[in-house]
């Protein structure tokens, strides 16, 4: 299986952009999409509070099942349910089942409300999620786990250690799957098993899958793998976006396919250990590092590099085949895997956002900057002084009025553009996020020197 990630815990798409994206996927060798709803679910009574005003209505999830279906991509729902749970300990209504008091990222397993809120929530994901016959259960980056008084406790009751309390939390989760939801099948995260003897872990796991995630630079079967393997189902997780950086606004086109050939490598060693039962991969997509970071790439823009490593993962390495298929089904004429850039206008879904970021990303800044430090009538004439005393000579700020009224409305009338190319794809959230945090920090400079030179 090769199941792509969308991560909705930021810039979640519009069901309309996703009916232009799902063809995409299948085409290029997609039979899967992993959804981390997060806030974005419609979760309803008791759970109201965590959707986020923009949630998908139940309508839209049945639309977006739907559309996979008519593609043939199978539908894995992620919910995470023990650390990365921020939208919902992040509420006054959940903050008494924090692991730590202070800090919003992990639940308490000891306060019997944890599991009970947990069922809740999986309940009504699983219930709008009927067809689907897997599902991810998170479980990774259980920040402060063991620092809180309870798990202080616990652990010097029973002897116990982090990965045994672990251990202890999962069963549970795994426990109410099992008698709810015969047949359904379980995905987890594996970083937080990696710290847990295979000993302990044989039969604890019975009907889970674990996803490694860690990036292979070497071929041959990272060591926690092959222990992992003997007990469960191993899948893989590479990226095609989101991890090169909190804040990166550009996709590396060649990192992400080095990540992919390193995979294809570790994929090749495997009959060479034959428990090994490889099931899939999951090409994750983070579109935030966590519930409270900004934005990584948007998925527009990360189209290309999405293409390149599913087909790489098709033809067993970017051949020919593999190039020539990408350039057709993107519209593209070319690609520089290096400069990280597409040569042509392109025809998949959001390429007006792709062109229209790289201008931002390559551009923006670079041309405010030029025009505010390098013109010696500014810093002559127009200096931070002049302009909080509202004096200078009309001669001299006719000198590079017209050049600086002329590059600001340039810039104002794109990112009207670029903020109407992202209303179609995006919602109100996430269109004044991006632009607060890419546009507006260069822009509103240019804007102010306008406003005074006016």
């Amino acid at each position: 299986m090769r199941l792509v990630h969308l991560d909705l815990k930021g810039a979640a798409p519009r069901v309309s952009y996703l009916e232009q994206v799902f063809p995409f996927l299948s085409q290029l060798g997609a039979n899967g999409i992993l959804i981390e709803y997060e806030d974005m679910f419609p979760f309803k009574g008791e759970l109201e509070v965590l959707r986020s005003p923009f949630a998908y209505s139940e309508e839209d999830i049945e639309r977006i099942q739907q559309l996979a279906e008519q593609h043939k991509l199978e539908v894995v729902p992620l919910v995470q349910t023990f650390g990365h749970v921020e939208f919902i300990l992040k509420h006054e209504k959940y903050q008494h089942l924090r692991e730590v008091e202070r800090f919003p990222n992990s639940f308490n397993p000891h306060v019997p409300n944890t599991l009970a809120l947990l069922k809740s929530v999986l309940a009504q994901v699983i219930e709008k999620h009927r067809r689907s016959t897997w599902i991810h259960i998170g479980a990774d980056e259980v920040f402060h786990l063991g620092e809180g008084m309870d798990s202080k406790n616990w652990m010097s009751r029973n002897k116990g250690d982090v990965g045994t309390m672990f251990l202890k939390h999962i069963k549970e989760v795994l426990g109410f799957l099992a008698a709810q939801y015969w047949g359904l099948r379980v995905l987890m995260w594996d970083d937080m098993l990696r710290k847990i003897s295979v000993g302990a872990l044989r039969g604890e796991g019975a009907g889970t899958a674990v996803m490694s995630r860690v990036s292979p630079g070497v071929p041959a079967v990272p060591v926690h793998v092959a222990a992992l393997a003997r007990v469960m189902p191993v899948w893989f997780a590479s990226a095609f976006k989101g991890t090169t950086g909190p804040a990166q606004t550009w996709t590396p086109l060649s990192y992400h396919l080095k990540n992919h050939l390193s995979w294809l490598k570790v994929m090749q060693a495997l009959p060479r250990l034959a428990p090994l039962r490889f099931q899939g991969i999951v090409l994750t997509g983070w579109q935030r590092y966590d519930h409270y970071s900004v934005l990584c790439e948007l998925l527009p823009v990360s189209i290309p590099s999405l293409a390149i490593c599913l087909q790489t993962l098709v033809n067993g390495g970017f051949t020919e085949e593999a190039k020539r298929k990408v350039l057709d089904v993107l519209g593209l004429e070319s690609v520089q895997l290096e400069q990280s850039t597409c040569e042509g206008r392109g025809t998949f879904p959001g390429v007006e956002i792709y062109h229209m970021v790289e201008q931002v990303n390559g551009h923006l800044r670079e041309s405010i900057l030029k025009a505010l430090e390098e013109e010696s009538a500014i810093k002559g004439w127009f200096s931070p002084y002049h302009r909080k005393h509202h004096f200078g000579n009309p001669r001299n700020m006719e000198s590079f009025g017209s050049k600086v009224l002329k590059l600001h409305e340039d810039w104002e009338s794109f990112v009207r553009d670029l903020r109407a190319q992202l209303e179609r794809v995006y919602f109100p959230d996430t269109v004044e996020e991006w632009m607060e945090e890419n546009i507006n920090p260069s822009l509103d400079q240019l804007r102010d020197l306008v406003r005074d030179y006016r």
